[in-house]
């Protein structure tokens, strides 16, 4: 049996300043699309995206989310069509969290502009409504949620691999959180943005998220999307959608041994740091034949990463 190819788009948590330089200025087709969506976003929000990625050293968080919701909308976006251009077409699209909206896109189900205009009222709509936040992805196993110092203060956002998991608190909870954490001696990272997602300190924006996506156009879609939310395949976009894969845990590892089931794949990790990349590696059953295939880290070789990917085998 062939490997199907994974197109894999990584959410909020996964960005930094400077991310795809290498191919911004090397890749003419991806700074092409980049351009190309920089003008929708600035033609609906006033503001240069492309910009204020590569206006900071790296080193900088890069957490607000105007800019972070479309920036890596645009990257995934212009990557996957960089792919498809030089022959990688995905026969499956998987989202995850925010990524959700450009595996949507490059699956079929929504037009690109209107995409980018939902991703960046998302934001809007999230920066207005929601308390402030964040995200904590820990290095252990996920049974440890059930502890009271994690349960008591925060939500389980998802479950990357046996060992990674993420959760979500309000921002008075965070450093109690990692205090805990450190004191049990337990790697932990926390991610750059200032809302909980996956958790109920988003619930406010609930109601006025549907009525943006009640105008929110979509299609039927011509590559079947993989879904982090249900961890199952998908032929369309039912009502709710996409504030389900905001707000439920993302169950990426259940959603990769789902498709596992089905036979070796090919994953490509189309999001800015392949972050789903390492989680797919460390998540893969040990007798899988699959393989795992990241472009772009924080790291650089960017073009060398694609360059050995679109290279004959």
């Amino acid at each position: 049996m062939s490997p199907k190819t994974v197109f894999m788009f990584s959410g909020q948590g996964s960005q930094y300043y400077q991310m795809a330089r290498q191919l911004y200025d090397a890749n003419s087709a991806f700074r092409g699309w980049m351009t190309r969506l920089d003008t929708l976003a600035y033609d609906i929000s006033g503001r240069r995206v492309v910009a204020e990625i590569y206006a900071r050293p790296k080193s900088e968080p890069f957490d607000r989310l105007a800019f972070t919701h479309p920036a890596i909308f645009m990257v995934e976006y212009s990557l996957a069509q960089c792919l498809i251009r030089d022959g990688i077409e995905p026969d499956i699209v998987l989202g995850a969290s925010l990524g959700a909206f450009a595996a949507a896109a490059i699956g079929g189900y929504v037009a690109v502009e209107h995409a980018i205009e939902a991703v960046l009222k998302q934001a809007e709509i999230f920066e207005r409504c929601c308390e402030a936040g964040g995200m904590i992805a820990i290095m252990g196993d996920p049974a440890l949620y059930g502890e009271r110092f994690l349960a008591e203060r925060s939500e389980l956002a998802g479950v990357n691999f046996g060992g990674h998991f993420a959760v979500s608190a309000r921002r008075a909870d965070l450093e109690p959180i990692e205090a805990a954490l450190a004191e049990r001696g337990i790697m932990f990272q926390r991610l750059p943005l200032g809302v909980a997602f996956h958790s109920r300190w988003i619930d406010s924006a609930r109601e006025p998220f549907a009525t943006l996506m009640r105008t929110l156009p979509t299609m039927r879609g011509c590559v079947p999307l993989a879904c982090c939310e249900r961890a199952s395949m998908l032929a369309g976009l039912g009502d709710g959608y996409f504030w389900n894969v905001a707000r439920r845990p993302i169950r990426f590892l259940d959603t990769l041994l789902m498709l596992e089931r089905g036979g070796p794949h090919r994953y490509i990790d189309v999001g800015p740091s392949g972050t789903l990349a390492t989680f797919a590696k460390y998540g893969m059953p040990g007798t899988s034949t699959s393989t795992v295939h990241p472009i772009l880290t924080p790291y650089g070789q960017d073009t060398r990463h694609l360059n050995a990917l679109l290279a004959p085998a």
